[in-house]
């Protein structure tokens, strides 16, 4: 186990650009679907700047909440996912060194869960594809909670499920509001800087690290 991990008795993961380096395909698909069909008229950039909490957040952060129904922001949702994962499919894998942090861990009795925005559908894209299920005791997804992320709910659910103290776990994030929402909930936060660079984060206390990929923890 990587000494700078060793005081903390669970991993909590992120998931999208933090186990996989998939965001940039969130992105296009999030821009593809707002702009040439939703004619949001937005830059890559700002699209990127919306790129957290659920799917029907980010909708009604760009458009207002009185623009669609549930039952449109689902059918826009799932459009976009099938989407995103056509695209990545060819491309999915695990971040580099995550693979060996994952078996050291679950050697070391290492408690871990994911506590991800993600809605069912894209977790277990994921997890089945590549086989990862059988290291997480909990799942956390983005019907399991009221408020995402910067709320703390994902996580301190994470911390409930495992019986653990909010102290007691480290969180693996990609995005400025997960790191916001990991000290929210009185987690400290290793970053991944695959879609955000570190001046993005601004001077969040609760960062211990910043990584490129796994190898470098």
């Amino acid at each position: 186990m990587k000494a700078s991990l060793l005081p903390y008795k669970a991993f909590l993961f992120d998931l999208n650009g933090t186990m996989i380096d998939d965001m940039g395909y969130h992105v296009v698909a999030w821009t593809d679907i707002l702009n040439n069909e939703l004619k949001a008229g937005l830059s890559y950039e700002q699209v990127k700047a919306q790129m957290y909490g659920k799917n029907d957040e980010l909708l009604e952060r760009v458009f207002g909440e009185a623009r669609f129904s549930p039952e449109e922001m689902l059918t826009i949702s799932m459009e976009k996912e099938r989407r995103y994962q056509q695209a990545f499919f060819p491309e999915l894998k695990l971040i580099a060194g995550l693979g060996e942090l994952l078996e050291s861990a679950r050697e070391e009795r290492v408690r871990m869960a994911i506590g991800s925005a993600a809605i069912p559908f894209n977790i277990d894209f994921v997890l089945d594809n590549l086989q990862l299920r059988h290291y997480f005791e909990t799942i956390v997804s983005a019907d399991d909670v009221e408020i995402s992320k910067p709320h703390p709910e994902t996580y301190l659910e994470c911390a409930a499920r495992l019986a653990l103290e909010p102290g007691d776990c480290v969180v693996f994030e990609d995005a400025p509001k997960g790191v916001e929402a990991a000290l929210n909930a009185g987690m400290d936060c290793v970053v991944l800087t695959t879609l955000h660079g570190r001046e993005d984060f601004g001077n969040y206390p609760n960062i211990i690290r910043f990584i490129t990929d796994y190898n470098q923890l």
